[in-house]
């Protein structure tokens, strides 16, 4: 499979492009800062440019047969970088007929996290997240075949494969879990097709 993946430079986005060249895809980095990626291998594939050019998504899309995502916010602050993003890359999707795509958000864009704590992590991280649900709509929108990863506290720890899942709020009594889980569950649901149109809640 050819898969092209945005936000490839950071710690989420390297480990899907590692576990995906381990899988046998052919992998298309495309990233705004080449420096920042630290894997090379001959199925890989690196691009630069900015996710916001239209023209640059349009040309990086054309021939993939999937789209992953794992773009995020440098701060706390309001941006709409995420919404317009997505606008770009779903416009390219439509344009070189890619219908697949995972998508890593984050616990709590459906305001779903149980608790006193979960309400003021929802409430520390409302501008991140309400950037992150105004993309989800998009996708809803856009009549393409999207997973949505919603993964709690994001940790650096190896791929353990023994997270569970939510397709409603989040596992019960859950904290984290490590990105090398999340990319495994991103890249399984594409290859398996798995949870299309779904959104998922990850823990361990």
């Amino acid at each position: 499979m050819k898969l092209i993946i945005f936000g490839a430079t950071g710690q989420t986005g390297q480990e899907l492009v590692k576990q995906a060249i381990a899988h046998g895809h052919t992998v298309t980095a495309f990233v705004r800062n080449p420096d920042k990626l630290e894997l090379t291998d001959e199925k890989l594939q690196i691009i630069k440019g900015d996710v916001l050019n239209q023209e640059a998504v349009n040309q990086a899309v054309q021939g993939q047969d999937a789209v992953v995502t794992a773009l995020g916010t440098e701060s706390l602050a309001y941006s709409g970088f995420l919404e317009r993003s997505l606008l770009r890359i779903i416009n390219a999707m439509k344009i070189n007929g890619v219908e697949r795509i995972g998508y890593v958000a984050s616990a709590g864009v459906d305001q779903e996290l149980p608790g006193a704590q979960g309400l003021l992590a929802q409430q520390i991280l409302k501008n991140p997240l309400k950037d992150h649900r105004q993309a989800i709509e998009l996708l809803k929108q856009a009549d393409v075949a999207y997973t949505v990863a919603r993964p709690l506290r994001l940790m650096n720890g190896p791929l353990t494969g023994l997270y569970r899942q939510a397709d409603t709020g989040v596992p019960e009594q859950a904290k984290q879990i490590n990105r090398a889980d999340v990319a495994h569950f991103l890249l399984e649901a594409i290859e398996q097709d798995e949870h299309v149109r779904g959104s998922i809640g990850l823990a361990e």
